[in-house]
């Protein structure tokens, strides 16, 4: 859906600032700032320039990737405008020889001769594609790249780690975002929980991502809370009032110890433990008197089966008698597998004895430094795992530190420019280009194909030629069933286009899952997934290698 502006102009004041206040145009690289100079020095500042924002290779050992950061990058620049205090502190970090007049150029930009072409926030992308382009002043283009360049990396990395541990895991599965303890300073948390929510994760534990974001709050207790209490003497307050109102339980923690006793004694559970923990059954107790319908136990501070599994139950089934329904377990050590096949064994013999429907699928969440590898290994042995809490290294992104996006001038002054390398995977895709994705009869994406600007749109039932950028010889022709145009204009400048709205955070979650479901199985798959194609026109082909010889020395033999 696309806003349309009055005379094409962006209206920034209907846009608020980066999520993080420090994201300002002084975060950048010393050398954008020289190149500027450089540039105002030499009359070159207002050359229109074009500039591709894209990837090499896609992380995590698989073939696909979520494009995430774009509103991040909007915010930024709908704001972008310097300080006095950030230009003076600029003029003290360049040499002193730099004339006033850069100083007063640098007081007077902002981003209203900038246009921004950018594929949808949460699609699933794939290398050498331009996931933005950016077009206008070279001088004021170059001042976005390090920003750029930041605000998109960390946030597809961790998007796309996170829809991979969402495959892993399935669709039915509960998955948590734990991260943010362990996550690299407190944007690293904040980013993580906005993202692995957009790649399919249903809630966190960070209050602060839940206020700004409106990302669903999960949360129970640790094991201090457990350890803290003594014995069940230490609860002074006992009483619990029925669920509906109408009665009063004077002394919840006898309920309790009961229902404790019952479960001792039953024939079905008869032998599995003898004494429980008592310290840890106030703990349970007490927490169950704080949240009589929210009850979630974390249950191997002392021994699962023999007291955390027991107490648990028991709390439950006096929570039960009062009309109260308890959430579940936690297990945050030991062997995960086993744990889950014998608690819900446990529930299960428990509905069956005294005859309450739906006690036996309680929830159980699993915790304790998981990742895509552990979730696998789960799947493979077997589990009763209804929800996942994953922190380290979902949000570290431990399997790979970084994406490699990289920010390539493709044209300037509607001369296209290249970027040689004797690394073949380097070489930059030159010029304006317009990017489609095609699709096949089943309806699965069958490759990306990149244009120039001014060629003809591809069309529906017409047989087109896709070719490697570099390798002559892998060529294929495809005959579209559905063409989808990727490059939309999410930031007009001075352009009559309209612009596109950005949407809220939970539209680009379902966006990505829905574009996660269209991909072929082949793709998705952890051990050697099929790489997914993505191509250049004949016509683009041609022109890239002739530029590429048109650039490149010829060398000399002596």
């Amino acid at each position: 859906m696309a806003e349309t502006i009055p005379n094409g102009r962006p209206e920034s004041a209907n846009i608020d600032g980066p999520t993080n206040p420090m994201v300002t145009p002084i975060l950048t690289d010393l050398y954008q700032f020289t190149m500027a100079y450089a540039y105002w020095k030499a009359g070159k500042h207002n050359e229109r320039a074009v500039f591709d924002l894209y990837f090499r290779r896609n992380p995590f050992g698989g073939e696909y990737t979520i494009f995430a950061g774009l509103e991040e990058c909007i915010k930024f620049i709908a704001n972008f405008k310097f300080t006095e205090d950030e230009i003076d502190f600029i003029r003290s970090s360049l040499p002193s020889s730099c004339e006033d007049g850069f100083f007063e150029y640098l007081r007077r930009l902002d981003c209203s001769d900038i246009e921004i072409y950018s594929i949808s926030e949460g699609s699933v992308v794939f290398p050498k594609v331009p996931l933005m382009r950016i077009e206008g002043p070279v001088a004021v283009v170059q001042l976005l790249e390090t920003p750029f360049v930041n605000l998109i990396n960390y946030a597809s990395l961790v998007t796309t780690n996170a829809a991979r541990h969402r495959f892993v895991a399935g669709r039915s599965k509960i998955l948590l975002e734990f991260g943010l303890r362990r996550a690299q300073g407190p944007d690293g948390g904040i980013s993580a929980s906005k993202y692995c929510y957009m790649g399919g994760f249903d809630a966190t534990s960070n209050v602060a991502a839940g206020k700004l974001f409106g990302i669903p709050l999960r949360g129970t207790h640790s094991h201090a809370f457990v350890s803290s209490f003594m014995s069940p003497d230490e609860i002074i307050e006992k009483s619990l009032k029925h669920h509906n109102g109408s009665s009063v339980c004077e002394d919840f923690v006898s309920l309790v110890q009961t229902w404790l006793d019952k479960l001792k004694w039953s024939h079905l559970l008869g032998g599995i433990f003898s004494e429980t923990n008592q310290s840890e059954l106030a703990a349970f107790a007490s927490y169950a008197l704080a949240f009589p319908g929210s009850f979630l136990a974390l249950v191997d501070t002392y021994d699962v089966m023999r007291s955390g599994l027991p107490n648990f139950c028991a709390v439950a089934l006096a929570l039960n008698d009062l009309g109260y329904k308890a959430v579940g377990i936690r297990l945050d050590s030991g062997d995960l597998a086993y744990q889950s096949c014998e608690a819900r064994k446990f529930f299960c013999a428990i509905e069956k004895e005294f005859g309450l429907p739906g006690f036996g699928k309680t929830s159980i969440t699993a915790s304790n430094d998981l990742n895509e590898e552990t979730l696998d290994a789960l799947n493979k042995q077997g589990h009763e795992v209804d929800a996942f809490g994953i922190g380290t290294h979902l949000v570290t992104c431990y399997a790979q530190a970084a994406l490699g996006v990289v920010f390539k001038l493709v044209e300037i002054n509607n001369q296209p420019r290249i970027k040689l390398s004797e690394d073949v995977s380097k070489v930059s895709i030159p010029c304006k280009k317009r990017c489609y994705r095609l699709y096949g009869k089943e309806g699965y994406p069958l490759v990306d194909i990149m244009t120039g600007e001014n060629e003809p749109h591809p069309k529906v039932g017409e047989r087109i030629l896709c070719r490697h950028p570099f390798s002559e010889s892998k060529r294929a022709y495809v005959v579209p069933q559905r063409i989808e145009e990727l490059l939309k204009c999410f930031w007009p400048g001075k352009s009559d286009k309209t612009r596109e709205e950005l949407p809220p955070l939970k539209e680009i979650r379902e966006r990505c899952i829905e574009q996660l479901d269209q991909m072929r199985p082949d793709h998705m798959r952890r051990l050697n997934p099929t790489p997914y194609k993505v191509s250049v026109s004949a016509k683009l082909y041609d022109f890239i290698h002739f530029l590429w010889l048109n650039e490149a020395p010829v060398g000399e033999l002596q």
